[in-house]
């Protein structure tokens, strides 16, 4: 049986992931070749500073503290940081890295929504975030397959 600090802890893992991932979007909007993906990349980092925000509000209502930054170990932030050296190399190096990216988020929710014994309404926090972050990894491996082709 998971505590109220266990559900804490996995809703701030969320929100620490989903922080580095809207920092990687903004970063690949920055950097992206002329103005082809740079809307899209604002548009989901800005989605994911409400997801992360969402996520914080759940903090609070389980009595903790929330996270208000992204960890510089994440895999996701890690995958991001190469976005300048790719963009030598033009936008289907920048959109293999920010799928990488998409890739790590989408497995951080699959793995918090396969825990079977999380607080009924943060798992709807959860569930609801999770619809953007699939959207988001869909969307990314539909245009690095596109772009490939």
């Amino acid at each position: 049986m998971h505590t109220n600090d266990d559900h804490i802890k996995l809703v701030n893992s969320l929100v620490e992931t989903t922080i580095d991932s809207a920092d990687g979007y903004a970063e690949a909007a920055k950097d992206a070749d002329g103005a082809r993906y740079t809307e899209l990349f604002q548009r989901r980092a800005e989605e994911r500073r409400s997801i992360a925000s969402e996520l914080q509000d759940e903090v609070r209502r389980l009595g903790g503290e929330p996270k208000d930054d992204g960890t510089i170990l994440a895999a996701a932030h890690r995958a991001f940081l190469n976005l300048k050296d790719a963009v030598t190399k033009g936008d289907e190096a920048v959109i293999n890295e920010v799928e990488a990216g998409e890739d790590y988020i989408k497995g951080k929710y699959e793995k918090a929504l396969q825990d079977t014994d999380v607080d009924p309404q943060t798992r709807r926090v959860i569930e609801k975030a999770w619809v953007s972050v699939k959207s988001g990894h869909d969307q990314m491996r539909d245009i690095k397959h596109m772009l490939k082709h």
